[in-house]
């Protein structure tokens, strides 16, 4: 089995303790209580206990660092410790519709010298299928103890890309539209499946070939995004650059598809 460090052993422990509430309340979603908090987002009281989990396994194990999570806000942490980067249910909306498709994403960031903040540690873990998506800095992607690789498709014809698709308040339509355009008839086929965690983790184990989305909040995407490119991946921007968290706007794939891919999006937004 291959070894990883305390602070994976940390991630997942933390996840694995907020898991089985989370497959509980997902049997029992028509009993959950709801409260809506904004056009088309609901936030679940089973959202709620999972973060409240995470957030006391973390810290335990942690008490200097920060976090930002997707309920609480940010919470600072000791100059100079790393911070935890937490959703506790991607796919809120699959889970409230009885849609078996979310996970608990956990990141964890350290503070470059330049003020910004970059993972060095990830996990996306799926509670219905228990399938722990990892990775750290340097030393790969890993579906338990299974080494990830990116897709080695190279021909757009064959390939199979997610995406998020604009809804109520958010997004994009006009520019999801042209890049929709554009990709659509190169490609074997789009899946939207409603969790850009896992859309990122089934890139870095190829089962998706590419990824596009934008108008994300960086719990949605931190783990997901070490994830794809310690499986030998890239996720850049829609420009090419490396300020996808900046600009909001994420495109991931292997080398090959992503030139292509990124070739057809600065096109259609020209």
């Amino acid at each position: 089995m291959v070894a990883h460090s305390g602070l994976i052993t940390v991630m997942e422990r933390a996840a694995r303790k907020a898991g089985p509430r989370l497959r509980r309340d997902f049997n029992e979603v028509q009993h959950l209580q709801v409260s809506r908090k904004g056009p088309a987002d609901f936030v679940s009281m089973a959202d709620q206990r999972a973060e409240q989990t995470l957030f006391e396994e973390l810290s335990r194990a942690r008490p200097d660092w920060g976090f930002v999570m997707e309920e609480r806000g940010e919470i600072a942490g000791a100059e100079g410790k790393g911070r935890f980067i937490v959703d506790p249910l991607d796919g809120t909306s699959n889970f409230l519709h009885g849609i078996p498709h979310f996970a608990i994403s956990i990141a964890a960031e350290e503070q470059r010298p330049d003020g910004r903040w970059e993972p060095m540690a990830a996990l996306v873990y799926q509670p219905l299928t228990d399938e722990s998506f990892w990775a750290e800095k340097g030393r790969g992607a890993w579906l338990q103890d299974q080494r990830l690789r990116v897709s080695s498709r190279r021909d757009l014809s064959e390939a199979l890309i997610a995406t998020g698709i604009p809804f109520l308040g958010h997004g994009n339509f006009a520019e999801w539209s042209r890049i929709f355009g554009a990709i659509a008839p190169e490609v074997a086929g789009i899946r939207r499946f409603g969790s850009a965690a896992l859309d990122l983790a089934w890139v870095a184990a190829g089962r998706f070939d590419g990824y596009w989305e934008s108008d994300l909040n960086r719990w949605d995407v931190a783990a997901g995004m070490l994830l794809v490119k310690e499986a030998g991946g890239f996720i850049t921007d829609y420009r090419g650059g490396d300020r996808a968290i900046d600009r909001n706007e994420f495109l991931a794939a292997n080398d090959a598809l992503h030139s292509k891919l990124h070739k057809l999006v600065a096109a259609a937004l020209r």
